[in-house]
């Protein structure tokens, strides 16, 4: 039976409207999430969980120190900052200006101070020099802020490799930082800090922990006032580099005699290679280490790319040298006499660059320091330690040349030309016998050299002796001081009267204190080498008295004028020019047949002189001259230690002929301003001649003659 129902198709119930969802399936709130339980700890976890707590602490610690270390760190660099001058206060910080001491010729011959050569920048140098320092100081100067990590870690490194502390040695310090040492960090120094100059430079580059920290701000400071240029500028002017150098610019000039701008590849290695040890590494000091050292420099140029093949191959083949006046290390000795002698205003506290014009001559220099060396090196026993001193000065006083001692470098060292006050022995006797012919006795009066007894209150009898133990009678003022008599020059001075002699003496330039017995006038007094030297030069100029004097101006560097002058050593007259002339002509007697027959010069060019030698021969001097100049030898120990086997005609003798027949090498010959040699002067008989006295007068005086000596103090007189 067929469905009454009409059927429904699948389309048809897909098309229909969907069946109301009964209330029970109707969409649900979302239900609350619900809290997860703790996760439980293993035994791991309770390991762990310490570190990672100290980790949370200490960034958390960290980044805040970090915050408080930079704000630090910025304040201190502001400080700075605000406390920096300009650059051009800054490239000559000087506490102290320089000397430059010229010959008579007006050449350079010695420096003293710190020179400063001008201010400098990059673009004013050779390219060679600036280069040469970036790249053996700090390659990477021109890409840091200032400070290097990676420098300064390199540093700790090798340090720590050779067995130094991590900042004992190479301290990895950029040249920014080098700068912040060259300007001590802002401070200057000054006399009241209880220190030398020298000391607080020390202080300054020091390289404590305390003071690298404190360099970095300041360092800082500096790379944010001033442009790269200008630091290394700064760093150009301001670096010390040896033998009184402060700067680039003084450098150059101090060694090769050049301008800064004008240095070569050789030249400007070797400069920048002062930087680390300047006294060390100082040409003038040993020029082979200094370029030891170049070579060094250069290699690192080559290899940064700053130096090509050729300009390499040709700087090593061609090393620097020194020039002229930096290779003349002579007169140092004369440099530190002008020094001490000037005012101190004007010289070792100027504040000023001065050039000082001296009298020295560098030949005479020369041969004095030449024939001092030659001397002692052919016929001193090797390792002697006996010293000796020579002056050589023009009859007006104007010191030619001076050696201190065996040292020739001098420079700062004790000084026995004008330092050492030593007893001058029978190189005193010529104030006796000036005296006696300035009051009218002559070159060929008489005196009697017999044994002689003084007393002298206080002390008792005062005998004096001859060296040889011998008397020799009656003899001419010529012949006593030719044979250097004792006996017969302290019965002239007692004739004469120790007062006059030491009057005369005075007069003539002796300042020290003169002994008041009879032996005045056997030299015990003490008195310098320089003192007695220009005595000498009263002689030879006819009697009247010198100064010695080598500065002959002082002028500021850059101006024009100058602020002292000095026109010569003559003073007032002594003794009469015909006393001086017979004096002269006396002297020469002992050089040709006395005491003194080891000074005659080759050529038979005349000179005269006395030789002198102490007591125990602790001092022996032979001082003579000739038309031309005047020179002075003095020998002995520092410690007073007795010569062995020297007198005055002995090795001082030798030397002053060596120095005199080198200064007068080819010169026209001038003759002694002395009276014509008297036909009837007889020779000097020789010591070993007969008719000597031993120990006794040659003859005793009749009545008439002791009436004479009584009444006129005649020349055979006691007193």
């Amino acid at each position: 039976m067929a469905k009454t129902g009409k059927t429904r198709l699948v389309a048809d119930r897909r098309r229909s409207a969907p069946a109301a969802k009964p209330a029970a399936t109707a969409r649900k709130a979302p239900a609350r999430r619900r809290k997860a339980a703790p996760k439980r700890r293993g035994p791991l976890g309770w390991l762990i969980w310490p570190f990672r707590m100290l980790i949370r602490v200490g960034w958390a610690l960290s980044w805040r120190g970090a915050l408080v270390v930079l704000a630090i760190l910025a304040a201190a660099t502001f400080y700075n900052y605000a406390r920096i001058p300009d650059m051009a206060t800054l490239a000559d910080g000087r506490a102290r200006g320089s000397v430059t001491l010229q010959d008579r010729s007006g050449e350079t011959f010695a420096w003293r101070g710190d020179n400063f050569g001008g201010l400098v920048t990059t673009d004013s140098v050779s390219p060679y020099l600036r280069d040469a320092v970036i790249a053996s100081e700090d390659k990477r100067f021109y890409r840091h802020i200032g400070v290097s990590p990676r420098g300064i870690a390199g540093a700790i490194r090798t340090n720590l490799a050779a067995g130094r502390g991590p900042l004992s040695g190479n301290g990895g310090s950029t040249i920014t930082q080098q700068v912040a040492k060259l300007l001590c960090l802002g401070n200057d120094w000054d006399q009241t800090l209880g220190m030398t100059e020298a000391e607080f430079e020390a202080d300054c580059r020091a390289g404590s922990v305390w003071r690298k920290m404190k360099e970095i701000p300041y360092a800082l400071a500096l790379e944010a006032k001033f442009s790269k240029d200008e630091i290394l500028s700064i760093y150009l002017n301001r670096a010390y580099l040896g033998a009184g150098a402060r700067g680039f610019a003084a450098a150059s000039q101090r060694y090769f005699g050049k301008s800064v701008a004008r240095v070569n590849a050789a030249e400007a290695a070797m400069l920048s290679g002062l930087l680390p040890a300047p006294s060390y590494y100082a040409p003038t000091n040993d020029l082979q280490r200094a370029r030891d050292r170049a070579a060094t420099v250069l290699r690192l140029m080559r290899d940064q790319g700053l130096l090509t093949t050729a300009e390499f191959t040709q700087a090593m083949e061609n090393p620097a040298s020194l020039s002229p006046a930096a290779r003349q290390d002579t007169g140092g000795y004369f440099a530190d006499w002008v020094m001490s002698d000037a005012p101190d205003f004007l010289t070792s506290e100027t504040t000023e660059d001065v050039i000082v014009r001296t009298t020295l001559d560098k030949d005479i220099q020369a041969a004095a320091e030449g024939a001092l060396e030659w001397v002692f090196e052919e016929k001193v026993r090797a390792g002697s330690e006996a010293q000796a001193a020579i002056v050589v000065m023009s009859a007006d006083g104007a010191v030619r040349a001076m050696v201190g001692g065996r040292n020739l470098r001098g420079g700062g060292q004790f000084n026995r030309a004008t330092q050492a006050v030593r007893q001058t022995g029978s190189s005193f006797k010529p104030f006796v016998y000036a005296a006696a012919l300035d009051l009218g006795w002559r070159f060929d009066s008489t005196v009697l050299d017999s044994e002689l007894a003084i007393d002298v209150p206080g002390s008792g009898i005062y005998s004096p002796s001859n060296y040889t133990n011998q008397f020799y009678g009656e003899v001419s003022l010529t012949d006593a001081l030719a044979r250097s008599l004792n006996a017969a020059t302290v019965r002239l001075s007692e004739n004469v009267g120790r007062d006059v002699v030491r009057t005369v003496a005075e007069q003539f330039g002796i300042r020290s204190d003169l002994a008041q017995g009879p032996a005045l006038a056997l030299g015990v007094s003490e008195s310098t080498l320089l003192e007695m030297t220009g005595a000498y030069a009263g002689i030879l100029n006819g009697g009247t008295s010198v100064t010695p004097y080598g500065l002959t101006s002082l002028a500021l560097r850059g101006e024009d004028g100058s602020l002292l002058d000095h026109e010569g050593g003559l003073g007032e007259r002594v003794i009469t020019e015909d006393a001086a002339r017979q004096l002269v002509y006396m002297m020469s007697r002992v050089v040709a047949a006395g005491t003194g027959t080891r000074a005659a010069l080759p050529g038979d060019r005349p000179a005269a002189g006395k030789t002198g030698t102490t007591q125990a021969a602790r001092d022996a001097w032979f001082i003579g001259f000739t038309g031309d100049y005047v020179a002075g030898v003095w020998m002995g120990y520092d410690d007073n230690t007795p010569l062995t086997g020297v007198t005055g005609g002995g090795l001082p003798a030798e030397i002053w002929r060596e120095t005199m027949a080198r200064v007068h090498d080819g010169a026209p010959v001038t003759p002694l301003p002395m009276i014509d040699a008297p036909r009837e002067a007889r020779p000097i008989p020789q010591q070993t001649q007969p008719a000597p006295q031993q120990q006794a007068p040659a003859r005793q005086p009749d009545i008439a003659e002791r009436i004479l000596m009584d009444v006129l103090g005649g020349i055979f007189g006691r007193n």
